[in-house]
């Protein structure tokens, strides 16, 4: 007995077709006419499309920062994900000063195991580089499914590595099958920039993008560039802002170096001017990298439909306005940084990208899904819809209008930084592995039912073309 979704246009990177879906365990089991089997199950989905389950390959649930943690655990930022149309998600497992890659996984392992609601996998964070860490990554590659890792070029003094270290990475990453994710801001320049505006007493929010121009993130994307040609490996730039770190990007692609890049939301469709937010509002969108120029956008746009850009994900990192945004309240180095979006991505991208015409449906599926599937060893299991792929499949109604804000979303943050944002079309219904698990914006199902992705290595371009 299966299920069938009749009467809709099934939608992936290359096709867009009508099609009936036919779903069978956990499984795509066929997608044609006439596909209905005796017994089976048929729900009639006309009018709708069909996306592969949205995948997020930036995530922070359950992470320490502090004397605080975000407030969205794995229970809370999944439900949030997967009501927006988001049926898996990347997570940084994180390893701190003096822990083995082991140890932070097994602490990652722990935050999320029976808490999601979305299947999920983990990147490891590496801030602590010696000689036995180079050893573990090739474990964590081939025998615990982490084939991707991230440094940090920035958070001087808490997270930031020193070119050498990140060199090493690269170097071993190359040799064992992964692939090296990087926070690029030029980390020294940004502790003297932040020491000089507070002892200048530039302690307000609108301080925080002065501290962290465009120049330091070009800087850092184009320098992490060479240190991963010289160590013959791939690279993953993480939440691109701006012109000039895209300019570094293209570059590298135009010379055929194996380099790929995700941008968000938040930089796609808010800009520097929300940091003059009145009173300590601008502390809701202090995030790193921050926001920019409005005119880096239409930049960003461009270079998700030419390819440039891989992946739209949301560095959902959330933390409540009330209580711990405010630790800042009179310096702004001293607020938390980052901002929910888990539960809009699929929403905004749809709206502003194929609504308003900068995106086509392949392209939004590429995005959303697809790239980020081929990126981080998962596909075809999952980013397509095809026989033999996971059935993850979201039923998104185009004629359905709404408007964002708090108080309808999931998230466990008490603000959301697209309030008032208006939204086209919806996930009415979403399938985890041939589940229903929400129909009409709600759960299905009380119980978390995702389960650990172990992934494949990363397939090197010279190789097997990767996305």
């Amino acid at each position: 007995m299966g299920i069938v979704l009749n009467g809709g246009t099934v939608v992936t990177a290359a096709d867009v077709y009508q099609a009936d879906v036919r779903i069978e365990g956990e499984r795509i089991a066929a997608l044609g006419r006439e596909i209905k089997q005796p017994g089976d199950q048929v729900i009639k989905v006309d009018g709708c499309l069909i996306f592969p389950g949205g995948i997020d390959p930036h995530t922070h649930f359950d992470l320490p920062a502090g004397d605080i943690t975000t407030s969205d655990d794995f229970y809370s930022g999944t439900k949030a994900a997967l009501l927006g149309g988001t049926t898996t998600i990347l997570d940084y497992a994180t390893q701190f000063k003096g822990e083995s890659l082991q140890t932070g996984l097994e602490n990652w392992h722990k935050k999320a195991d029976g808490k999601c609601f979305v299947d999920y996998g983990f990147h490891m964070a590496i801030t602590d580089w010696n000689d036995t860490i180079a050893q573990e990554m090739t474990t964590m590659v081939h025998q615990e499914g982490v084939p991707s890792f991230k440094l940090y070029m920035a958070y001087k003094n808490v997270l930031q590595v020193d070119d050498g270290s990140l060199l090493q990475a690269l170097r071993q990453a190359g040799k064992c099958g992964a692939l090296v994710c990087v926070h690029c801001e030029n980390g020294d320049v940004v502790y003297d920039l932040v020491q000089k505006a507070c002892q200048e007493g530039k302690t307000a929010p609108r301080n925080h993008p002065l501290t962290r121009p465009p120049e330091v993130e070009a800087e850092a994307t184009s320098r992490v560039i060479t240190l991963a040609q010289l160590a013959d490996a791939p690279l993953y730039i993480v939440h691109l802002t701006c012109s000039g770190a895209l300019e570094a990007v293209t570059k590298a692609k135009l010379q055929g170096r194996e380099v790929y890049a995700e941008t968000c939301p938040q930089y796609l469709l808010l800009d520097d001017s929300y940091y003059s937010s009145e009173g300590f509002n601008g502390a809701k969108y202090v995030i790193s990298p921050p926001l920019r120029p409005a005119q880096n956008q239409a930049a960003l746009w461009s270079a998700l439909q030419t390819g440039i850009l891989e992946t739209v994900a949301t560095d959902h990192c959330a933390f409540n306005y009330k209580g711990q945004k405010e630790l800042g309240l009179e310096d702004f180095s001293k607020i938390p940084n980052g901002a929910p979006g888990v539960e809009t991505r699929m929403g905004l991208l749809y709206t502003y990208g194929v609504q308003s015409g900068k995106l086509n449906l392949n392209e939004f599926v590429v995005l959303t899904s697809t790239n980020a599937a081929k990126l981080f060893g998962l596909f075809p299991r999952k980013g397509t819809i095809a026989p033999g792929s996971d059935a993850d499949l979201v039923v998104w109604d185009p004629s359905i209008s709404s408007e964002i804000s708090v108080e309808r979303l999931h998230q466990d943050v008490d603000y959301t930084p697209f309030e008032g944002f208006k939204q086209q079309g919806k996930a009415i219904r979403i399938f985890l592995r041939g589940r229903q698990v929400c129909r009409d914006g709600q759960l299905t199902q009380e119980l978390p039912a995702g389960k650990y992705l172990f992934r494949n290595p990363f397939l090197r371009r010279k190789d097997g073309k990767n996305v």
